[in-house]
């Protein structure tokens, strides 16, 4: 995979610590995918699996992303922290990640729940009761897609001022 780095090297974030902190810091995400000549871009919520080096995501069982994916399933996403445009300055405070990878359908049952688990262990504060109302076994796990994206590579690019 090509490598991508930004043009003002002070401005790259390499600490990885920094990186896995914006990561855990969001709650979504830009994605873009192509078919072809045919791109597609759409922004999910997404849960972090540091451990496995993943992200996680649900979505419909039919759809786009889904259409794209079965096609290529090379993506790349962004996650960005705003932190505002500095006034006066024709500026901007930010930090922002691009995340390369291979987007899967998780098939397989428990890493449905793992996913699921890390999805909205990421997104709320307590998981338990989102879980209980909406699985109530594992057949509940049928009616969620559950996709993964398996980071290829992660660059990082910050405002220096």
């Amino acid at each position: 995979m090509q490598s991508y780095h930004p043009k003002r090297a002070r401005n790259e974030i390499l600490d990885e610590d920094e990186k896995t902190k914006l990561l855990y810091e969001g709650n979504h995400m830009t994605i873009a995918m192509c078919d072809n000549n045919n791109p597609y871009v759409v922004t999910l919520s997404y849960g972090f699996d540091e451990d496995n080096g993943r992200l996680y995501f649900h979505c419909a069982k039919k759809g786009d992303k889904l259409d794209f994916i079965g096609k290529n399933d090379k993506v790349c996403a962004t996650i960005i922290k705003d932190n505002g445009y500095l006034d006066t300055k024709c500026d901007h405070d930010y930090a922002t990640l691009v995340i390369r990878g291979r987007m899967k359908i998780a098939d397989d049952l428990n890493e449905k729940k793992h996913g699921l688990k890390v999805l909205l262990s990421h997104l709320e504060r307590d998981p338990a009761p989102i879980l209980k109302r909406n699985i109530v076994d594992d057949s509940s796990y049928d009616n969620v897609v559950i996709l993964r994206l398996d980071i290829e590579s992660v660059v990082g690019k910050k405002y220096v001022g």
